[in-house]
């Protein structure tokens, strides 16, 4: 028994049992889950989260968006955003509404968060009123704090530290395209909705961690959140990571590689300020912006540092990377991180790996 629970029991000892209404309308006092980072879930649990985006995505658009299960139905997602964000807004809100619920955008002017109210008391008060939260914060002890005291489920929707819905929508992308899926029966079993029949097919015959396991992820550009969530997550599905970064833009935060260090996944990485060591036998390039929002001022000197990380075709052939490699980018793409040849062309993942951030978003409320 919880020490939480230890104090009701008691008072229930020592005053009279009073008639009590249908418990089933209230919350639960079991903690809520939370997805702050995908290094807290286990690989098992990241695979049934692609397995689950991947049906949804195809009865969405082979089938019929009404064919989805309204798991959100009279459900409300408030969306506590900090920072501006495109694909993870739209990508939020048509998710919930697509599963039956309702979004709350709730932007850094419309409520008091952390300015004239606690990060404490904003969890608990917006928490007792919704569903879940869905968070993109700047610092990460925000979204920490957020869960510590949220009643209900919270979804880190980028922090300074981790973005696991960015790196779920990757490994998806990636997943397609190593190896794309047959299509499911068009007629469901008996006594099977059309979505409950696709999703079953996909946990049958869809393994993501079969497809990547073996592959190299090289990162070319600023160890920044972006980084951080694949350095805790793709070496745990058997891939290899590697980082290049300029002295001085890369240090691996301790709270990151104690991630690392705690899953024993150390050999399947390799930290450099050389670009072209990190590109050796990559299957797959990523970048991401030079200057995060709140380092515009560090504009000249960033730019300055990075000379010479853009990714071109030219670099990443010379430095040996595999005859097939593929190129991601969270987005929004400054031309100085990659040219238009490797971003707009046959190489380049990064439309659907944008469009799959509302996919997987789903799988995460769903």
């Amino acid at each position: 028994m919880s020490s939480l629970a230890r104090p009701a029991a008691h008072a229930a000892r020592r005053a009279p049992r009073r008639s009590q209404p249908d418990n089933t309308i209230f919350r639960n006092s079991t903690p809520p889950p939370h997805l702050l980072t995908l290094a807290d879930l286990s690989p098992a649990q990241i695979k049934t989260l692609i397995q689950n985006a991947l049906a949804m995505k195809y009865v969405s658009k082979h089938r019929s968006p009404r064919a989805l299960i309204p798991t959100l139905d009279k459900r409300t997602i408030a969306m506590i955003f900090s920072k501006r964000s495109t694909r993870t807004r739209v990508a939020s809100e048509t998710s919930v509404q697509a599963l039956g619920g309702h979004p709350m955008f709730l932007g850094k002017d419309d409520i008091q968060l952390g300015v004239n109210e606690t990060l404490e008391d904003t969890a608990r008060v917006v928490g007792s009123m919704v569903d879940g939260i869905m968070a993109r914060v700047g610092g990460h002890h925000e979204v920490e704090t957020l869960a510590k005291y949220s009643p209900v489920p919270i979804i880190n929707a980028l922090s300074d530290l981790y973005h696991p819905t960015q790196i779920l929508a990757d490994i998806m992308a990636l997943h397609e395209h190593y190896a794309p899926t047959h299509n499911p029966p068009e007629q469901p079993a008996e006594g099977e909705g059309t979505h409950t029949s696709v999703l079953k097919y996909f946990q049958s015959t869809v393994d993501p961690l079969k497809t990547l396991k073996g592959k190299k992820v090289a990162w070319v550009g600023d160890s920044n959140n972006i980084s951080n969530e694949l350095l805790v997550t793709l070496p745990r599905l058997g891939m290899e990571f590697s980082l290049a970064a300029p002295k001085g833009y890369d240090k691996v935060d301790e709270r990151v590689w104690a991630r690392v260090t705690e899953a024993g996944t150390q050999p399947l990485v390799k930290l450099t300020n050389t670009p072209s060591e990190a590109l050796v036998n990559a299957d797959v390039v990523v970048t991401d912006t030079w200057i995060s929002m709140g380092q515009e001022q560090e504009k000249v000197e960033r730019l300055k540092a990075f000379e010479g990380y853009q990714i071109t075709n030219k670099m990443v052939n010379d430095a040996g990377a595999k005859e097939d490699w593929r190129f991601l980018h969270c987005l929004p793409r400054k031309q100085e991180e990659v040219d238009d040849e490797v971003f707009y062309g046959p190489r380049s993942l990064v439309f659907p790996e944008a469009e799959n951030r509302k996919w997987t978003i789903m799988a995460c409320f769903e």
